[in-house]
This record gives C-alpha cells, sequence and structure tokens, in this order.
C-alpha cells in the first residue's frame, strides 16, 4: 500500500519539480539524457536493492509482484480476463487470455513476461497485457512459463513453444484466430517470444505473424557495450542480469544455445515481421539493436525505436511514465498493422 501511495504522489508532482531536483546535473550518457521520473526510481532502486544472489528466490518473486502492481496503475476495460490452463507433457500450463471485444475470432499475441526468467507472472505483467489488447484490438494470452532456479533451461522455452503451439492447433476454439497468432514479451520474455519463432521456423511448421521484442535479453555471453555503459546505477545492472542468467542456465556452455542466445542463430531469413523497442538508459540495448540490424540483414520487416531517455522496464511503468503508456500504444499498433495486413 505504501508503495501505491509514493508512486501515486509521485505521479502527482510537476515536472518542474523533477527539474528543480536533477536539473542542474543531468545525467547525460552516450547522447541521451536520463528521464527525470525514471531517475528518481534508479535512485531509490539503488538505495533500497539487494544483490540477487544474497536474497531468497521466493523474497526477490514477491518484491517484483508488489513494485509490478503499483507501477502499473489502473487497468483499462477489456470484454473479458479469463484464467486457463494449457495442457503439456510437465503438467498444466496456467495462462490469462485478455479479450478486448467480442469479436469471436480475433488475432492473439501469446506474451512472455520478463523478470530474469527467475521472477514475474501473468498478475505481475496483468496492466501491461491488458492494455496492449485494449489499444491493438487483439487478445493477448500470458503465459505462467516455469520459472527458474526450481525449473532451469530450457523448461521456459519448451513451455513458450508449446502455448504458441496451443493458440495455433486450439485458439479457435477460445474465440482465437489461428492464423493470426503472433509472440511478444519483455527482457527475458522478448528472449522467449525470439526463440519461439526461430524454432518455429526450424520446425518447418507455422510461423508467428508478428514478433514484438520489448528491451529483449538475447545473448546469454553479455558481451555488448551498454553492459558497460550502463553497468549500474539505471535500475537493471549488469550483476542482476548475470544472476538471473547463472540462475536459469545449466552451464557456461548453455550461452551459446540459440534459445539462450538467439542473437547468436547465423539464419535469420524468414523470420516474421517484427518490432524492437529498446530503452536509452539499459544494459541490454546494444544486443537488442543489434538484432534488429541482423533481421533486417536477413531481409526481414524490422520496427525498431529506441526511447532514449528510459530504462529498462519502463513500458511497466505506466503510472508514473507517460512515455510507458505511449510506447504500449506503438506495439499494441504495429501488431494490429501487422495482422490487418495494412
Amino acid at each position: 500500500m505504501m508503495q501505491r501511495l509514493l508512486i501515486a504522489l509521485i505521479a502527482l508532482l510537476p515536472e518542474s519539480f523533477f527539474r528543480l531536483c536533477y536539473g542542474l546535473k543531468p545525467v547525460v550518457i552516450d547522447g541521451q539524457r536520463l528521464d527525470s521520473k525514471a531517475r528518481l526510481l534508479c535512485d531509490i532502486d539503488r538505495k533500497t536493492a539487494t544483490p540477487v544472489r544474497d536474497t531468497p528466490v521466493e523474497t526477490t518473486r514477491a518484491n517484483m509482484e508488489r513494485l509490478a502492481g503499483a507501477l502499473a496503475g489502473k487497468q483499462p476495460p477489456l470484454q473479458s480476463t479469463e484464467d486457463i490452463e494449457i495442457p503439456t507433457a510437465a503438467g498444466p500450463l496456467p495462462a490469462r487470455l485478455y479479450r478486448p471485444t467480442a469479436d469471436p475470432s480475433l488475432p492473439v499475441l501469446v506474451y512472455y513476461h520478463g523478470g530474469g526468467y527467475i521472477r514475474g507472472s501473468i498478475a505481475s505483467h496483468d496492466g501491461l497485457c491488458a492494455r496492449l489488447a485494449r489499444y491493438g484490438g487483439f487478445a493477448v494470452l500470458s503465459v505462467d512459463y516455469r520459472l527458474a532456479p526450481e525449473h532451469k533451461f530450457p523448461a521456459a522455452v519448451d513451455d513458450a513453444i508449446t502455448a504458441f503451439d496451443w493458440a495455433v492447433q486450439y485458439g479457435a476454439d477460445h474465440g482465437l484466430d489461428p492464423e493470426k497468432v503472433a509472440v511478444g514479451g519483455d527482457s527475458s520474455g522478448g528472449c522467449l517470444a525470439a526463440a519461439v519463432a526461430q524454432q518455429a521456423k526450424a520446425r518447418g511448421g507455422a510461423l508467428p505473424v508478428f514478433q514484438m521484442l520489448l528491451y529483449p535479453t538475447l545473448d546469454a555471453h553479455l558481451s555488448a557495450d551498454s553492459y558497460k555503459l550502463f553497468e549500474e546505477g539505471y535500475f537493471l545492472t549488469y550483476d542482476r542480469i548475470r544472476d538471473y542468467r547463472d540462475m536459469y542456465l545449466n552451464t557456461a556452455a548453455e550461452r551459446d544455445d540459440v534459445r539462450a542466445s538467439p542473437l547468436l542463430n547465423p539464419d535469420l531469413a524468414g523470420l516474421p515481421p517484427s518490432l524492437i523497442i529498446t530503452a536509452g538508459f539499459d544494459p541490454l540495448r546494444d544486443e537488442a539493436e543489434s538484432y534488429g540490424r541482423a533481421l533486417q540483414a536477413a531481409g526481414v520487416r524490422v520496427g525498431a525505436v529506441r526511447y532514449p531517455s528510459m530504462v529498462h522496464g519502463f513500458m511497466s511503468m505506466t503510472a508514473l511514465l507517460p512515455q510507458a503508456d505511449k510506447a504500449l500504444r506503438q506495439a499494441a499498433e504495429a501488431l494490429r498493422h501487422a495482422v490487418s495486413g495494412e
């Protein structure tokens, strides 16, 4: 409750307040100026966060759920929101289906939440998925894939593929158009979406009609220049990313597996049209933009958008950052155009 009240108060403060606080000493890196409200979040996080490796995973998960609920803001109205279960070889896979209208055959975005493969849920991304559905006029199927360290790689990838296959094979039974199934995700979920698209192509089956990659992690080697530029102090740190990766993968050799590092795949031709949104002050920025260039070089139609003043995860911060809502509308519109053939 206190987090919600604090964030609500911050959201009400005029921009002039933040300019007064930070205007004399702006943070400018790589030609980009950090947004003042995002900077305040970074300052709070820097003073309160504990290392992932020193924190029980249950605590890490609970902290994310509380913060996500506070930052998401009020959820927009939808026709329906339904919790379902997708059968898998490992047991029922929980998912949440968002329907913006009563249309009996809606395009659907199969969405994989972020959280470093160890945290996050359909609840933490409830607001984000509801907004995408509302703004784009398509259904969203949010997938509660298995998390590490209880379920190591490739459990999350297997669940992600199963959810996509289910939407193609059985989506019509739930009012979804099986020929208009897209994939998307943020951060680690963006990696899962990219892996699903690549694996669908490799199998020779149905391809997603679109992939929506929101500040995705795409190379488990963590070697891009932006890891050094934004190593610490900008909400997502290098140490956290490394700890997430090491809790997810079984061995260092798995960093070369294209299901964990889609950027390393040499054959990207024939993948679906894509949107890649990045944040300027994000350690993951450069690898995501490199993937966009690699897709373009392979002949894939790509929309690449950078929000230069933003930090990792900003699209989940609609209660505080107006750029979050703008980016969600942009992502939803891109998918709407893709499935409508415009």
